[in-house]
């Protein structure tokens, strides 16, 4: 991948290799029912070259990854991070019993489109969100892209309010505070997933008490963790910080008013797709 030329340097970046996310092949006459009775997706409607957003759950609900899952002719391809890949082979392998369905490591590079890339290729539309662009699997720079840097897509994804798994921490979230259930993560017609009694009721109850919302105004790093205060109360938590902003998990009773980490004011707002009372 080459650097961007002098004609495109003072174009923002929009084309980066997401070098925390790694490929893993679902195959076999088995492997749509397999992974349709674990993942909250609906799998078995899937159309070959169709791409969609999904989590693996729990019994008790709480997340232990996100992925994407692209349809092909023999089964899926699966797109999740990069240090939770073989965590993943050894939980699907524990789950496969008699089912007729193989996991090969793909080892293609996972990309990303920002912006108004033109596209050259088989890029697919992320399904979380139009503004998050593309996605694609092993495919060239297109022409007339600049190069950018995980880093790019990180501040690019946090400032729309995007968690990934960077942000859930080790089975800590459920779901719906990650906002998985409005960022088309979760099929509620589907049928039985792993962790999806836990999850309906607190989406059939309105039981939503925290989101992951985008936080700015940050001047210097914060540390994961850090309380989010509201004069003396406790109002959230900082998860990730990338540039001046980042993402908290905020109590959602507790967001007017002044908001403060470590004595510096900081902002809390709704994006755009999260209605107020969501």
């Amino acid at each position: 991948m080459d650097a961007a030329s002098p004609e495109t340097a003072s174009k923002p970046p929009c084309f980066v290799a997401l070098t925390d996310r790694a490929l893993l092949s679902v195959d076999g006459p088995d492997s749509r029912d397999f992974l349709q009775g674990l993942l909250t997706q609906d799998v078995a409607s899937l159309a070959q070259g169709e791409l969609r957003y999904a989590a693996l759950l729990t019994p008790q609900g709480r997340l232990i990854l996100d992925l994407f899952i692209l349809g092909t002719e023999s089964g899926v391809l699966l797109d999740v991070a990069a240090d939770r890949r073989d965590d993943l082979v050894r939980r699907l392998t524990l789950y496969r019993l008699r089912a007729k369905v193989a996991f090969t490591i793909d080892d293609r590079p996972v990309l990303a489109l920002l912006g108004d890339c033109h596209e050259t290729g088989s890029w697919m539309q992320d399904p979380r969100l139009a503004a998050m662009g593309r996605r694609g699997y092993g495919l060239q720079q297109p022409e007339g892209a600049v190069f950018g840097n995980p880093a790019d897509y990180q501040i690019h994804r946090t400032g729309l309010g995007i968690p990934d798994m960077a942000d859930f921490g080790e089975d800590a979230t459920y779901p719906i505070e990650a906002n998985l259930d409005l960022l088309n993560a979760i099929d509620f017609r589907k049928g039985c997933f792993i962790g999806q009694e836990t999850t309906s009721r607190m989406k059939r109850r309105g039981q939503i008490k925290s989101r992951m919302l985008p936080i700015t105004g940050l001047e210097g790093p914060l540390e994961t963790g850090a309380e989010v205060l509201k004069d003396e109360l406790r109002a959230g938590e900082v998860l990730s910080t990338h540039g001046s902003g980042g993402l908290a998990l905020m109590r959602l009773d507790r967001l007017d008013g002044a908001l403060s980490v470590d004595g510096r004011a900081v902002e809390v707002r709704y994006p755009d797709w999260i209605a107020r009372t969501a």
